[in-house]
């Protein structure tokens, strides 16, 4: 599911979109693979779920210390996305606690993940490679 383009060119926050991205592209197989029983399945989303809640926070934390040190002129409508982004999977937790994580749910849950962290990483993410690149052009000159 990576593509080399979604690259930042910050190693450290590559790697964690990497493992993102594994890690949903596991899900979403599992997700379409009606062969798995019911209960394995439940219990692979309640794994994603665990992973999400605590990976996601982690990786948030580090890109958002990243942005700072380098005074990304954006930062605060990345905060603002990473927090949308945070309230959706805890939303999903709720649900998956309250016994609703149903065949449609799951469906729903994996296309919003995988259409999150594309547009994020594919976009939003790009925007601070691009700063970084132009942080550095100005230092060779």
């Amino acid at each position: 599911m990576w593509k080399d383009y979604y690259s930042i060119g910050v190693e450290t926050i590559d790697d964690q979109h990497k493992e993102l991205f594994k890690n949903l592209g596991d899900f979403i197989m599992l997700v379409r693979d009606k062969e798995i029983k019911w209960e394995d399945r439940l219990d692979k989303a309640k794994e994603t779920l665990d992973f999400l809640q605590g990976y996601v926070v982690f990786h948030f934390d580090d890109e958002e210390k990243f942005q700072e040190s380098i005074n990304y002129p954006d930062i605060e409508i990345h905060k603002e996305a990473h927090r949308q982004f945070k309230e959706g999977i805890n939303e999903y937790v709720e649900i998956f606690n309250e016994g609703g994580f149903t065949e449609d749910k799951m469906q729903e849950f994996s296309a919003k993940l995988m259409t999150w962290l594309i547009m994020h990483v594919g976009k939003m993410d790009q925007e601070i490679g691009k700063f970084v690149r132009e942080m550095e052009g100005e230092g060779e000159q």
